[in-house]
Parts: structure tokens; C-alpha cells; sequence
């Protein structure tokens, strides 16, 4: 058998919630399959969400579980493994532990994997004294010893950025070669204070359960408190691609191109969070699930309505 909704929303994080919170609300049966894979997880607080600031993740998400519940939105651990559009344009979802849901309309809010550089110590520690967000985590590291980890060219875009939370930041070029900074990078490096350090990354030193020093190859180490990495985002699109749904090329990877209320290539799917760009932070994600979930009502509503005029 297959249960049948009137919205199905895939990721039960930010913008999953809140388009689902928008449409219970709304009168409207709706489903949330979540995954429990939220990206911000390695985070012990979140920043910069009015009213919200310093809130842990996790009670974020679990909040707005409670918040859903009270409007009779249902919600699923497990991951959608399939889905397809039927001849009505409306859509079949499958899920990993052989459930099969039907829904008038699909939001995909399946955000992003972060894949950290393979360097000792740096998984272990993200989220802690290992970061990658300056908007995120900057004022608490604040005047702290600062690093720095390229892996690419844009790593001196990193170090000019988290310069304004310290002065003391050191730039180790890791796996990117001196030849391939521009003039232009030098001069506004220098003109930063950020020091510059050739050569490969081979660990990080820890002493009581804190980041002390960045160990280069050759041996030596560099005191730090903090080390900012750039992640390799890795969008979660398999859903969108089975959907046929556009995707556009970006700097860092590539996702669903939408409309201003999350409208996808696709008719009857909707897309919202970090399935629509690297940098869509929690606050972000949360006003394009209401986006989502309002146009959805909205749409629903006309359609219906429209039907009933044919007849």
C-alpha cells in the first residue's frame, strides 16, 4: 500500500521544517522523511539566527519537531532512495526501508555533505578548534592564533575573510604552490598581516584536548589555536537528477536551480536550503522552506479550486 499526502518534504532540517511547519499549519497532510543527517551536526552552537543565536543544532531541530507535530504533520527516519513523477504529475517516493508514499508535491530539501581534507586530526576536530565558517564560529575564536588550510587557490580568499575576527593569521599554502598566487594575492595578504607558510600539512597537534600547533611535513609547527579549512561541498542531488530537475555549475558544486519561491525545472517540486547553494546558513535555509511551503499552499489551493470549476 501506499500512504498518499499532499506534500512530501525530503531532509528534516531547516528548510525542511519550515516549509512543513508552513503547510501543517495550512491544513494540509504532509509527510517529512528526515535522514538524520543534518550538515551542521559537528557544531556545538549556531550563530547569527535572530532570536536563536547560540542555540545548539540539535535543539533547533528538535523544537521544530515539536513545533510540526502539533499540526499533524507526520514525521519518518529514513532516507528517500527513489522517486519518479507519475502521469497526474505527481510524484512516488520510495524510502530506504521499502515504504512507498505518494505527494501531490515535492519539496527536496536534501542540503550537502561536507568532505573535509584528508589531514590528520582535521575531521576529528571539525565543528571544535577546526572550522571553516567565519560567520559561524568568528566572534567565539575571536583575537585567537588563526590558520589557515588551503587546498586551494580560494584558501586566500579564506584567510583575507577570517582576518577581520583576528590579526594573528598564518596562511599555509598546504597543497597549493607559490607560483599559484596572483600579485594581486600578495598584496592584499600583506596588506592583511597574514603570514604566509609553504609546504604540505601533515598533522595537527593536540594537547589536552586542544588544537596547539600546525605540523608541516618537514617537522616543524606552527602555535595555532584555531585552523579554518574549506570543505569540498558535496550537494545531496540524486533525487533532483532522478526528477530530471535543471542544475546549475558553481564554484562549489552544483545545484538546483530555482525560482524566487524555490520553484524547480520541474513541475510540482520545490527545492530549498543547501540543495540550492553552498551558502545557505540556518537562517537562510529556514526563510526558503517558508517560501516554499506558502507558494506550495497556495498553488494547491487554485488548483483544486480550478478543478472543481471544470466539473
Amino acid at each position: 500500500m501506499t500512504d498518499t499526502y499532499e506534500v512530501v518534504v525530503v531532509g528534516g532540517g531547516a528548510a525542511g521544517l519550515s516549509a512543513a511547519l508552513v503547510l501543517g499549519r495550512a491544513r494540509r497532510s504532509v509527510l517529512v522523511i528526515d535522514g538524520g543527517e543534518p550538515r551542521n551536526a559537528p557544531a556545538a552552537h549556531m550563530q547569527g539566527y535572530l532570536t536563536r543565536d547560540g542555540m545548539s543544532p540539535a535543539e533547533f531541530l528538535a523544537v521544530g519537531r515539536e513545533e510540526i507535530a502539533r499540526y499533524g504533520v507526520e514525521l519518518v527516519r529514513d532516507l528517500a532512495v527513489d522517486v519518479a513523477r507519475d502521469a497526474d504529475g505527481e510524484f512516488d517516493v520510495t524510502l530506504g526501508g521499502g515504504r512507498r508514499v505518494h505527494g501531490r508535491r515535492l519539496v527536496v530539501a536534501t542540503g550537502l555533505a561536507d568532505e573535509l581534507p584528508a589531514v590528520p586530526g582535521v575531521a576529528e576536530r571539525f565543528g571544535r578548534d577546526v572550522l571553516h565558517c567565519p560567520y559561524c564560529h568568528g566572534w567565539e575564536v575571536r583575537d585567537q592564533a588563526f590558520g589557515v588550510l588551503a587546498t586551494t587557490p580560494m584558501g586566500v580568499h579564506q584567510a583575507l575573510m577570517v582576518s577581520q575576527w583576528s590579526k594573528d593569521v598564518t596562511l599555509f599554502l598546504h597543497t597549493v604552490a607559490e607560483e599559484e598566487l596572483t600579485d594581486d594575492d600578495l598584496r592584499r595578504l600583506a596588506a592583511a598581516g597574514v603570514a604566509v607558510v609553504p609546504g604540505e600539512v601533515a598533522g595537527l597537534d593536540v594537547v589536552e584536548d586542544r588544537l596547539t600547533a600546525v605540523r608541516l611535513a618537514d617537522g616543524t609547527a606552527h602555535e595555532r589555536s584555531v585552523l579554518f579549512v574549506a570543505p569540498r561541498p558535496v550537494p545531496r542531488t540524486g533525487l533532483l537528477e532522478q526528477l530530471g530537475a535543471d542544475l546549475q555549475e558553481t564554484p562549489f558544486g552544483s545545484y538546483a536551480a530555482v525560482d524566487p519561491t524555490g520553484l524547480t525545472s520541474v513541475p510540482g517540486v520545490w527545492a530549498a536550503g543547501n540543495a540550492i547553494g553552498f551558502g545557505e546558513q540556518v537562517v537562510n535555509a529556514a526563510s526558503g522552506g517558508y517560501r516554499a511551503g506558502a507558494t506550495i499552499n497556495g498553488e494547491l489551493l487554485f488548483a483544486d479550486l480550478d478543478a472543481a470549476v471544470r466539473v
